[in-house]
């Protein structure tokens, strides 16, 4: 491939609760500069920059493709239900107004909805899942006249109608450079930055879309390539905060340990946090990741009541979160609870042993969502549908949230109050004390200064 041009455009705009770097670009970015190293490429974040700006560098380059991430799809937040689509749409509108490139989409929310947000966007080409390998099988097709048809994850048009291939493989050798512009920008505005160590997750929440935008098998990243990225942050940018992003970090302990190992032979000093759940911890594990810099953990608690959470299918109980939490605080591991209050099975009774289990939890923050967003392919979607809260055919593309009719919605942040426990919801604006966080430089996620 000679002279060819591609921009990667990270559509996202979403900054709550604070500006997450495109990391699933970078992972793209950083393979093909192996894999196809004659093929000069840009990238576009719309976090950064502006519609115009965008426009400007389009007419400037004359792209041959254009690859679109798209990462949400709405706010995932009950008091405002912002849709993303409408923005969706003018860039791509914008990319074919003002170049002639091929325009291929994908990322984390267009997995979840491949093939209604091709059919709605009109691009190209489009893929579902990870894109490395897929994305280069597909420029390489298309610059030699081959065939594409058998590529995974792929969307096209044939005939007019929407083709779309499975997915029956995965990657497990991918390489991630950080875009050194971009990183300056994150690091000011969220404190830290974030890379990936697996991929996939086991579990199978109702709720949950993980498995559909990574699937249920976990790959387990290269520890030597995890150090490397890291080692460049922390030599080159000064950055000294990362958070890994997968679906659960303490999955795969033994590759964990390993790459804790490795973490604490290269002396980098940097501090870092993860999504957990309350399986496979104890005492040993956690001291040896605090060793190799753990500093938070978000966990994905949803309820502190047993009837719920086996509800939900969550692989843990009461007494497990509890006896992790009181752990983390002898560790001294910052730590934050992430709940659904009026989800698939509430009632007043369990909102009550939620709030009064909460009691029982020491130096923390408690992060509620109220109500369940509904995804196509998910358990709680046939839930959903057989309760009739949607019909079968709503393609739940603008948001639809199950929430119990046995609760009192109305009462939640009252009796949230009442514990004397740090409940932030979603409607809670906290803008002006992050701002002035930011501004004395502190990193790491906020919430951390906010824990009682």
């Amino acid at each position: 491939m000679s002279s060819k041009k591609l921009i990667f455009v990270s559509a996202n705009r979403h900054t709550e609760p604070y500006p997450v770097y495109p990391l699933g670009i970078s992972y793209l970015n950083s393979f093909l500069a192996i894999q196809m190293p004659s093929l000069e490429i840009s990238i576009f974040d719309f976090l950064t920059g502006s519609n115009e700006e965008y426009i400007q560098l389009l007419k400037k380059t004359g792209p041959d493709y254009v690859c679109i991430s798209l990462r949400n799809i709405d706010d995932v937040n009950i008091y405002r239900q912002e849709s993303f689509i409408d923005q969706y749409k003018q860039i791509v509108n914008d990319t074919r107004e003002y170049s002639g490139s091929v325009i291929i989409i994908g990322g984390a929310g267009f997995s979840i909805y491949p093939r209604l947000l091709f059919e709605t966007l009109k691009p190209d080409f489009g893929i579902y899942g990870e894109g490395e390998i897929s994305l280069y099988k597909l420029l390489n097709a298309l610059e030699n006249r081959q065939n594409f048809k058998n590529i995974d994850g792929l969307l096209y048009f044939e005939r007019g109608k929407v083709a779309e291939n499975r997915r029956d493989s995965y990657f497990n050798s991918p390489v991630l450079s950080l875009d050194h512009t971009l990183t300056d920008y994150y690091w000011k505005q969220s404190g830290m930055l974030n890379i990936q160590t697996k991929r996939g997750c086991p579990y199978n929440c109702i709720y949950c879309t993980y498995p559909l935008i990574e699937g249920h098998k976990v790959r387990t990243l290269d520890p030597d390539q995890i150090v490397k990225t890291l080692s460049d942050l922390y030599f080159t940018k000064k950055i000294d905060y990362v958070f890994f992003t997968d679906s659960i970090f303490n999955i795969c302990n033994e590759f964990n340990l390993e790459l804790a190992d490795r973490l604490i032979s290269a002396d980098l000093k940097i501090h870092w946090g993860g999504y957990f759940n309350f399986t496979n911890l104890d005492r040993k594990l956690l001291e040896r990741f605090r060793q190799a810099g753990l500093r938070h953990i978000e966990f994905g608690t949803e309820s502190l009541s047993d009837t719920i959470l086996k509800k939900y299918g969550k692989p843990f109980t009461v007494a497990d979160i509890l006896r992790i939490s009181d752990l983390c605080n002898q560790l001294e591991i910052n730590f934050a609870h992430f709940l659904i209050l009026g989800g698939y099975g509430e009632t007043n009774q369990t909102l009550d042993e939620t709030f009064d289990n909460s009691k029982k939890i020491v130096k923390s923050v408690f992060f509620p969502f109220i109500g369940m967003r509904i995804y196509p392919g998910t358990r709680l979607h046939k839930i959903a549908v057989k309760e009739k809260v949607v019909k079968k055919d709503n393609p739940l593309l603008a948001p639809v949230y199950y929430v119990s009719k046995d609760i009192d919605l109305l009462s939640l942040k009252t009796r949230a109050k009442q514990t004397g426990k740090q409940w932030i919801f979603p409607d809670d604006n906290r803008t002006d004390i992050m701002v002035r966080m930011r501004q004395k430089n502190m990193k790491g996620p906020l919430w951390e200064y906010l824990v009682e």
